[in-house]
């Protein structure tokens, strides 16, 4: 990837998307910190050079997985939308890339490449993987880590365990957005979660935590996630603003 891409990768190839722009600032920062400590990006281009995919991955170490030697994909990503830059899916691009991305990986003397999907038929299948020669290593429950090996002598990732979640703060209500800045989609939750919960005034607490800083994300067991006192919300796809404000609404009516 060069500096005249690097806008709309940052915004996960959807640079046309208000919702995209609506993630903040976490990802470009993240980019920054992280492009220091091995991080990879490449790019896919049809025959008229217009970016269609993308894929990010770098050495497991730096990532929310425990291994050792290995490179870890990120994310994979082909644009399927009739908006914007249009759709790019069923041409190859994404086994294009993973191809790409093993062969760096292999050339910068990695043991193994991992990668997570999920096992349900949706975005990053866990099944995709599977048919270019990935083996399960770890399971957390839909979420699926595998991995390909390279030499005799490198050993299986695992996912990191979760150690604890946040606790309740007596007499308010406590907004707690665990946000690492690689997936846009995540950011994004983490900027509205800010926003939903000003009207509150006192009566809400909001906490950040930094997983993108390894000794939290060790610490946590937890790479993105957003918790309304010790319960977890779901963010895959990412809640509304309006959404979180009601479930933060419905805690402070009980305190």
């Amino acid at each position: 990837m060069d500096e005249e891409h690097e806008p709309s990768y940052i915004l996960c190839l959807e640079d046309w998307s208000e919702e995209a722009r609506e993630s903040g600032p976490k990802r470009r920062l993240w980019y920054e910190k992280m492009k220091d400590k091995g991080l990879r990006v490449k790019l896919a281009v049809d025959d008229n050079g217009v970016v269609g995919g993308m894929i990010q991955y770098g050495p497991a170490e730096n990532t929310w997985v425990d291994g050792r030697g290995l490179f870890f994909v990120y994310c994979i990503w082909v644009h399927g939308h009739k908006e914007g830059r249009g759709d790019f899916q069923k041409r190859g691009m994404g086994t294009a890339l993973l191809e790409a991305a093993e062969t760096d990986a292999r050339d910068r003397g990695a043991k193994g490449i991992a990668a997570w999907g999920v096992s349900l038929p949706f975005w990053m299948k866990a099944s995709w993987f599977k048919k270019h020669g990935y083996e399960v290593a770890d399971k957390n429950g839909v979420a699926v880590l595998l991995w390909k090996r390279y030499s005799k002598d490198a050993k299986a990732p695992k996912w990191f365990m979760r150690r604890k979640t946040p606790g309740v703060a007596p007499g308010r209500v406590t907004v707690t957005s665990f946000v690492n800045g690689w997936c846009m989609a995540q950011n994004l939750t983490y900027e509205r979660a800010k926003k939903a919960i000003k009207e509150f005034g006192d009566k809400v607490v909001f906490r950040e935590i930094d997983t993108s800083d390894m000794d939290a994300l060790r610490r946590w067991g937890i790479s993105d996630a957003l918790f309304i006192d010790d319960k977890e919300v779901r963010t895959g796809p990412p809640p509304t603003q309006e959404k979180i404000k009601k479930l933060t609404a419905k805690k402070v009516r009980r305190l």
